[in-house]
């Protein structure tokens, strides 16, 4: 088998015009970037405003493992067998990678072996520049906000007004504006900044300098979720225009508005909000456009995108980040609130080997040869596994849409295994649960998984969202705890209290919940896996992410800035004798 970068260096890819009138663009609304790529106009939503919806699918996943359960690509293939095998009008709508996993172990986004969206080394790097974007008026903003504070330190009312500036008073111990990078850089996570500035010009103390922060990776940032969360270009500007980095002396927030930052911040994301155009190894067409983390934010691709595809195709296929516990939910309880679009169908991939894991198969090390456990047949280790593949079902039941299971199949796996898997999720309330061969036969080996969804999709639905937004922020924290993870309980540090406190006396308390926790287990623990049950989540710090629309709890040892991995990635990633990327995956 072929690596997926030679893969799709192969595959014999179409002129992104062809891509686009095939459905139904115009030239006049797009920006081509190259041959292969472009940005879509968001004028396009006007002409197109009465045109009915396409269907909408969300594809999730059990709790991921480090051996991969394969989620992109099963969105990727589910596309090409809706357009190839079934002849639909079809469209993916996905996020755009960030470099940090890109150059460490995860690897790139684009999907896998015939299921891929290409070109796939334009995808994985830079594409059009909207992550750079994000950066540079992240960090505008950061020394906006520290800039302000120094003048303000150094200058007396008076000579701040003949400059048209009002004080703010901004308390720095409040301030939960981090700079960004899109690189893993656990070196970064605290720093010491303005330690040329710890003294006034009278020799004094400073009040501001220096001062301890830290650096985040770049699709953590509040304006990379705003990007997916903006309905439109004045929808972008006024919720910039809402961020909030922190308080003032007497506890009132400080926005970008009051910052004097919040118009330039709009101009520097103006074209970052057009989605991009791509396509699949089948020449079905993709959108790729923004990229927050779902264990850090609410892990989406944009709307934007999604309201684009579902006036132009019959069938949209998008993906929520990691499991259903973190994406999904976030999918329904952030970003559908916001857009107001409701999917027809969850589609929820699961594979064999995942599934021992999570019954107490034994430790994974990236590089080093699997154990027999998940190479050979072992009903039983599957068997105690798949009580995690019962709660995500579950779970996306809970919000009313039908489930249809994708499992992504191994040569490993035998037919005992696989029908194990099977029995199980349709008696755990799936629609169907059909085995996938789209990594190593492309559309047709989602074949079947295609149809199932096409008639989930047109069973009725129920749609209802976990809590409703009046409640308080800590019984929304601790609902999402207990029902959706199985929690016995949540605890909050002193400082996650009276943030807490902060946000609702400042009108911030009927925000929806984003919770920013582990991926690798339902608990805040990653070594928990399965079904864990009895633990506590610990509740370690609540920030607001005012613009984008949502309260974020940091739970456990959850970080915004990933480490590198021992061997990382970009330690095989390099150019040939003829300028082509090479050992990108």
């Amino acid at each position: 088998m072929l690596s997926d970068l030679a893969i799709a260096q192969q595959a014999e890819i179409k002129p992104i015009l062809e891509i686009a009138h095939s459905i139904g663009l115009r030239d006049d609304e797009l920006i081509p970037y190259g041959w292969y790529k472009a940005k879509v106009r968001l004028e396009v939503l006007e002409r197109l405003k009465d045109r009915p919806n396409g269907k909408y699918i969300d594809v999730t996943a059990i709790t991921p493992t480090p051996l991969g359960e394969g989620k992109t690509t099963t969105t990727v293939g589910l596309t090409q067998a809706l357009g190839t095998a079934l002849g639909k009008k079809v469209m993916a709508c996905i996020r755009q990678p960030s470099m940090g996993p890109t150059f460490n172990i995860k690897g790139g986004a684009a999907g896998g072996g015939y299921s891929q969206i290409i070109p796939m080394e334009d995808f994985n790097l830079h594409l059009t520049g909207d992550i750079h974007a994000i950066s540079v008026a992240h960090n505008l903003v950061a020394a906006a906000l520290d800039t302000r504070m120094y003048h303000e330190s150094r200058q007396s009312d008076s000579a701040l007004r003949r400059r048209g500036i009002t004080r703010l008073d901004i308390d720095p111990a409040t301030i939960t504006w981090n700079r960004v990078v899109d690189v893993c850089d656990r070196s970064l996570r605290e720093i010491l900044i303005g330690l040329n500035d710890s003294k006034l010009a009278d020799g004094s103390p400073s009040p501001i300098f220096p001062r301890k922060t830290g650096v985040d990776i770049t699709v953590a940032s509040e304006l990379m979720a705003i990007l997916a969360l903006a309905t439109s270009l004045k929808d972008l500007r006024a919720r910039v225009g809402r961020v909030v980095v922190g308080l003032n002396k007497q506890g009132n927030p400080v926005s970008l508005e009051d910052l004097g930052v919040a118009g330039a911040v709009a101009v520097l994301l103006k074209d970052a909000i057009m989605p991009n155009l791509l396509q699949t190894l089948e020449g079905q067409p993709a959108f790729v456009h923004a990229g927050p983390f779902a264990n850090i934010a609410h892990g989406n691709s944009s709307i934007v995108a999604d309201q684009i595809a579902l006036k132009l195709v019959d069938y949209v296929v998008t993906e929520s980040g990691f499991g259903a516990d973190i994406g999904m939910e976030k999918f329904f309880d952030i970003k559908c609130r916001v857009s107001g679009l409701i999917p027809n169908c969850v589609v929820l991939v699961a594979t064999v080997r995942a599934l021992k894991m999570h019954g107490g198969g034994p430790t994974v090390t990236p590089g080093a040869p699997l154990d027999k456990a998940y190479t050979e047949e072992n009903l039983p280790l599957l068997e105690a596994g798949l009580g995690n593949l019962g709660v995500h079902i579950r779970n996306a039941r809970r919000f009313g849409i039908p489930v249809v299971v994708a499992v992504n199949s191994f040569t490993s796996d035998t037919p005992a295994e696989l029908k194990m898997v099977r029995d199980y999720a349709v008696s755990q309330g799936a629609e169907d649960a059909l085995v996938c061969k789209h990594w190593a036969e492309g559309g047709r080996g989602a074949a079947a998984l295609a149809e199932a969804v096409v008639a989930a999709c047109e069973k009725p639905s129920n749609f209802q969202f976990l809590y409703p937004l009046e409640w308080p922020i800590k019984k929304k924290i601790e609902h999402i705890a207990k029902t959706i993870y199985g929690a016995a309980g949540v605890t909050y540090e002193p400082r996650a209290e009276e943030q807490i406190a902060n946000y609702e006396r400042a009108g911030f308390g009927n925000l929806p919940i984003c919770m920013a926790k582990t991926h690798l287990s339902l608990s805040h623990d990653p070594t928990l896996k399965g079904v864990p049950t009895g633990f506590i989540m610990p509740v370690r710090e609540v920030r607001a992410s005012v613009g984008a629309g949502f309260v974020y709890p940091l739970i456990g040892q959850m970080s915004t800035m990933p480490g590198l991995a021992t061997r990382p990635a970009y330690m095989d990633i390099d150019l040939d004798e003829n300028g082509n990327v090479v050992g990108l995956f």
